[in-house]
């Protein structure tokens, strides 16, 4: 049976694809598009295509009540949270491509989700080269001891860090070994420039014109670097099959899981 699918935020850069694909997989049934710029017109047609049926609504509590197995959510940091938990409470299950939630956040949307026993996936980057980056970190943080993260992207991105790098430095924190720099509490001068904690990681988030989005682990030893670095094209096109994965996989366990090197291994 095809998995009916809602796209929350159908009409941005990544969402946008994602509707796209969504219509034409053999296995999957768009169910409902989430745009409030867009709400009333033919989600089709938004895209350039032909109509399709599907009339976008303003939000995702109008577009769950319409029936649906799973929600994809790409729309901005300040809505995600607040959209993941009413999906739940309908007994939808959610997949989070929007970045900008924190631990604690994705601790509530797991207690939630296993308290109605649905199924919630979310991944800092849904790019398989992405997930590859973060697997090889892993492999090296069992070997060098110091190591911090960086992020670049656009000007404009509205969250920092971005999703790749908190969740990089987030499960960096769980296997690391303990660093051999001076601690930030015990610095002089301006603590700042060194950056901001993720658990056990040091991030360093860079905004400019010119970047799209890009994130390195730099692994530091007696003598040596280690650079592991991953860099996103200025298209949606790498995040869709990722993305679609995890709407195929989502609910087959309750509760939240995170990092999309859970499915492809």
């Amino acid at each position: 049976m095809a998995i009916r699918v809602i796209v929350a935020g159908a009409t941005g850069w990544t969402g946008g694809a994602v509707t796209k694909a969504v219509l034409a997989a053999d296995d999957l049934v768009l169910a409902g598009a989430v745009a409030r710029s867009a709400a009333g017109r033919d989600i089709g047609e938004t895209l350039g295509g032909a109509p399709c049926g599907i009339s976008v609504v303003a939000s995702v509590e109008e577009a769950v009540n319409t029936g649906a197995d799973v929600l994809v959510d790409y729309t901005a940091p300040q809505a995600v949270k607040a959209n993941a938990l009413a999906t739940i409470s309908a007994g939808v299950a959610v997949v989070i491509g929007t970045s900008g939630l924190s631990a604690e956040d994705y601790r509530e949307i797991d207690k939630a989700a296993r308290e109605r026993n649905v199924g919630v996936f979310a991944a800092g980057n849904y790019s398989i080269t992405a997930t590859l980056m973060t697997k090889f970190a892993l492999m090296a943080a069992r070997y060098v001891a110091d190591v911090e993260v960086i992020d670049y992207a656009s000007a404009g991105k509205p969250d920092t860090p971005s999703g790749t790098a908190r969740e990089l430095a987030e499960r960096l924190s769980g296997l690391r070994q303990p660093a051999t720099s001076i601690p930030v509490g015990e610095l002089g001068g301006i603590r700042e420039t060194r950056g901001g904690a993720v658990g056990a990681v040091q991030v360093h988030s860079l905004r400019l014109p010119g970047y799209v989005l890009s994130c390195e682990a730099q692994f530091g030893a007696p003598g040596e670097r280690l650079l592991i670095r991953h860099d996103a094209g200025s298209d949606a096109a790498p995040y869709v099959a990722g993305t679609l994965l995890a709407v195929r996989r989502v609910r087959e366990r309750a509760g939240l899981r995170r990092g999309l090197d859970l499915l492809i291994d």
